[in-house]
């Protein structure tokens, strides 16, 4: 497992991570069991970053990795979760120092630390970023010692050339992949002039680009890929990528000649999101050990060549773009 640096938080993790939100909800049936060995097989594949959010399944991910956590013992992973989705309604007005100070004491609590390692706005809407008393108050939830660092999980690349601008900043989570190429054209760049980490969400456009759903593929009731398919419970960019299903099909069986032999289209999906220096840590989900154990090899291939490169770019440009590229 190759390692970067998150940025200006200094600390050191695995490129590949684990993100925690399967194992919390909205993923259709994920028991406790299989949530806990999907993260210990990560874990013993060498992935040291977990992300994770108080609002996965009500605080069950954070749960169930303070209980993994526990049980192992040792070297702690660097665990990063979220805060602002809990408010009901989910407005401008709720994100107060006061507010955000009592979900990351739930937090606290759930993962059974004192500090935590890094939190991020989850999604606030964009008027929260023009609000620098905010900011303030995450700058002084660092020096009482209940957070190490913050930082924010965006929706729009605005949004996050935005919150770069704030010097307490440390990360940017945001969604990357083959089917969302805008923030390689310019937050990327700005990213890496300020040391910021970038942390990469929704690598696999929600299993699209693991080249093994189909049209008839059937997804349970309480799985976000059913009941967020047009945006009905939330930013609709978090399912699919926001691809519309049947363009997004079409675009996978494009791609699907440029895979090398052998090599698991998901892994080949995460190994051209990790082409980018910027990027500092991709998190895909996992149901079970044995996606938890295929994500953490795509740390091993080979880079992509220039003209494989220039392939992806085209099909993007010409079955993707239209439908993505300036909406977030």
């Amino acid at each position: 497992m190759k390692t970067r640096v998150l940025g200006k938080t200094g600390a050191t993790i695995s490129e590949i991570g684990f993100g925690a939100w399967q194992i919390g909800g909205s993923w259709g049936d994920v028991s406790e069991a299989d949530g806990k060995r999907a993260l210990n097989a990560a874990l013993d594949a060498g992935v040291t970053f977990v992300d994770t959010a108080d609002v996965y399944g009500d605080g069950r991910s954070e749960k169930i990795i303070a209980a993994v956590l526990k049980e192992r013992g040792g070297d702690k992973p660097f665990v990063a979760t979220k805060a602002g989705r809990r408010l009901s309604p989910h407005v401008t007005e709720g994100y107060t120092g006061e507010n955000i100070e009592a979900f990351i004491d739930r937090s606290l609590s759930n993962l059974g630390v004192e500090t935590l390692d890094l939190v991020q706005l989850h999604c606030p809407p964009t008027e929260v970023y023009y609000r620098p008393e905010l900011f303030g108050a995450l700058d002084r939830l660092v020096a009482k010692g209940k957070i190490r660092h913050y930082g924010v999980s965006v929706e729009k690349v605005e949004e996050a050339l935005k919150a770069i601008g704030y010097p307490g900043v440390a990360t940017v989570q945001i969604i990357y992949n083959i089917f969302r190429q805008r923030p390689h054209e310019l937050f990327f760049a700005e990213a890496q002039k300020k040391n910021v980490g970038v942390i990469v969400r929704v690598p696999l456009a929600s299993g699209l680009l693991s080249g093994k759903i189909s049209k008839d593929t059937a997804f349970a009731a309480d799985d976000h890929r059913n009941f967020n398919r047009h945006g009905e419970a939330f930013d609709v960019g978090e399912t699919f990528a926001g691809v519309p299903f049947e363009a997004a099909l079409e675009a996978v069986e494009q791609l699907r000649p440029l895979v090398p032999e052998g090599v698991p289209m998901a892994q080949f999906a995460l190994r051209w999101i990790l082409e980018q220096q910027a990027v500092s840590v991709v998190i895909p989900g996992a149901r079970n050990e044995a996606q938890a154990q295929s994500n953490a090899a795509a740390s091993a291939l080979a880079a992509i060549d220039d003209e494989t490169k220039a392939a992806i770019a085209a099909v993007y440009a010409r079955l993707v773009k239209v439908h993505v590229h300036d909406r977030w």
